[in-house]
């Protein structure tokens, strides 16, 4: 048997992006609500924004959701929907796999997507996540009535593609028991443990994945050699079985004569829940009708072309999360994760380039926090209102090419935003000391960060080196220094911006899945427009420190000169 691992290719894959590590820059104006939230709204690219986060959230987040564009060739208001199929997978690859080095050890993602990518993607996520940690294929009713004009067959479903980081250590969250089950609960053998159901004592299974699965059991009343099919293993272990038979969990029937043993499912038990299935049907979790109809609640004049309803979101979350929990959504749409997420209780963070950021997302996730938003799962989780969330844009290339082609830093750049790019660049945390101003970024507790535009002089490395304790160690960017400032062992300094060149791609804003603009309403709030976060910024380009993340507040009193 050839065991070689499958692997799908394509033209352009070996050509990925090397990105470059932006900050993320406060708009106080857009945040809204709690000061103290880590909710976190983001505009600009979102492979971009997904670099500027790896830092400080890689390994952090536990259940992505993602909705990218299907690539199925339709014209979408809010999307360019009909890629190359190649192009689509070499902009699906990076996000993938970024998003996998951000999710925790316990953590899973989510991927809605239709037919027309869906099996290129599973071989893909495939060979990023490893099949071992491919969790199922749920399946999602998204229509309920047959679409009598359809070419060949009525599209009734999308597929939602479901991973793990670690299939070792993640476990889902169980649902509760629906009523209809609850009714049909017996106790035919007088149990003093009450009510109870019959189940599956075999798993859909062969004996060659389950090889542990695939042993004989003993009728205890007939003393019956019973094997399962081998296409059908049994469902627990033989030292699990032998527990459920000395807790008289295994039920032969009746007469206690069935040539297949039925595992007995009691009401107390069930009260953990019912394990989820990967059919998800209308009636249960929404479809696209209920979903456009809550769009046309925050916004009536251009509802999302396409919106997913609250209550699928809500599943998703209840099994992959609990209350607390970071929930990441790097597709937001017109915020729909956000918005479930936040009435639930987890922290969330959504990206969103299209210019529905700012008339969809924005006041949709306003109203969640101001309790007005009563649509989708509100009434259900009884939600009331509260938190908030903080704006982000992405900050501007840190290296731009001058009229000789030469790379210069960016003019848009103050020195506190140089001095958090380079602490980005170089992997220090951009933490500035209140009290020793060379230290304003760290690695370890004993290794610093340094950036200036000043010319580095003898005298104050000499000074510099005063200060320092035997076993630390200070890193300095500067543009230029004297030829013998580089004399201390436990000083380096390089210069800026000669060190950054070769290490990714500078000057490159735009690596989005073609997402168009909405037409413009003059009676509208103002909004970015997009691909403009340069000139967004120029506007707000006197910033400072926001916190340890190296996120800027934007000061709009200081003028838009600088």
């Amino acid at each position: 048997m050839n065991n070689q691992r499958l692997e799908l290719t394509w033209v352009g894959k070996e050509n990925q992006p090397k990105l470059e590590p932006r900050i993320l820059i406060e708009d106080p104006e857009k945040s809204y609500g709690d000061k103290n939230t880590g909710n976190m709204l983001i505009f600009g690219d979102n492979l971009l924004a997904l670099k500027a986060l790896e830092q400080d959230f890689a390994g952090k987040i536990k259940c992505i959701y993602i909705d990218p564009p299907y690539n199925t060739g339709n014209a979408f208001e809010h999307y360019d929907d009909g890629l190359e199929h190649s192009k689509w997978l070499n902009l699906m690859k990076p996000r993938i796999e970024m998003l996998r080095r951000l999710l925790n050890s316990e953590g899973s993602i989510w991927i809605s997507i239709d037919d027309d990518e869906c099996h290129y993607l599973k071989v893909m996520c495939d060979e990023i996540f490893g099949r071992n940690n491919f969790i199922g294929n749920v399946i999602w009713q998204k229509k309920f009535s047959p679409q009598n004009d359809a070419k060949w067959l009525s599209d009734m479903h999308d597929h939602i593609l479901v991973y793990c980081k670690n299939d070792l250590i993640w476990k889902p969250n169980r649902l509760e028991v629906a009523s209809k089950t609850s009714s049909k609960r017996i106790n035919i053998d007088n149990d003093p443990r009450g009510e109870w159901i019959s189940v599956d004592y075999t798993c859909n299974k062969n004996k060659f994945e389950r090889p542990n699965l695939y042993y004989p059991i003993t009728n205890p009343n007939t003393e019956e050699e019973i094997w399962p099919k081998e296409t059908a293993v049994w469902r627990f272990s033989k030292e699990r079985h032998l527990e459920n038979e000395n807790q008289n969990l295994v039920y032969w029937g009746k007469e206690g004569k069935n040539k297949v043993p039925r595992f007995k499912n009691f009401k107390a038990i069930s009260k953990e829940g019912q394990i989820p299935s990967t059919i998800w049907l209308h009636t249960e979790v929404g479809n696209n009708q209920e979903a456009r109809k809550e769009s046309l609640l925050f916004n009536s004049l251009s509802p999302f072309s396409t919106p997913k309803p609250e209550r699928l979101i809500q599943r998703i979350l209840q099994i992959a999360s609990n209350p607390g929990d970071l929930v990441l959504d790097s597709f937001l749409g017109s915020g729909t994760t956000a918005a479930v997420a936040h009435k639930m209780g987890r922290r969330w963070i959504g990206i969103e380039l299209g210019e529905h950021c700012h008339t969809h997302c924005i006041p949709r996730l306003k109203k969640v926090c101001d309790g007005t938003d009563q649509g989708g799962i509100s009434k259900a989780v009884n939600w009331q209102g509260g938190g908030g969330f903080k704006y982000y844009y992405l900050a501007p290339s840190l290296l731009n090419q001058d009229e000789h082609g030469n790379w210069v830093i960016s003019k848009e750049y103050n020195p506190q935003m140089l001095a958090a790019a380079m602490a980005k660049q170089q992997g220090f945390h951009y933490c500035p000391d209140e009290n020793c101003y060379w230290k304003q970024g760290r690695s370890t507790e004993k290794d610093y960060i340094f950036t200036t535009t000043n010319f580095v002089t003898m005298e104050s490395m000499d000074r510099i080196h005063s200060e320092m304790r035997d076993d630390e160690n200070l890193l300095i960017c500067c543009k230029a220094y004297d030829s013998g400032a580089d004399k201390y062992l436990n000083i380096t300094i390089k210069k800026i911006p000669a060190m950054l060149l070769g290490r990714c791609e500078f000057g490159q804003n735009d690596y989005s899945l073609h997402i168009v603009n909405m037409p413009v309403d003059p009676d509208a709030p103002e909004f970015v427009p997009e691909g403009a976060q340069a000139e967004y910024a120029k506007k707000h380009i006197k910033s400072k420190s926001n916190d340890t993340l190296g996120l800027f507040a934007a000061d709009e009193d200081e003028g838009e000169d600088q």
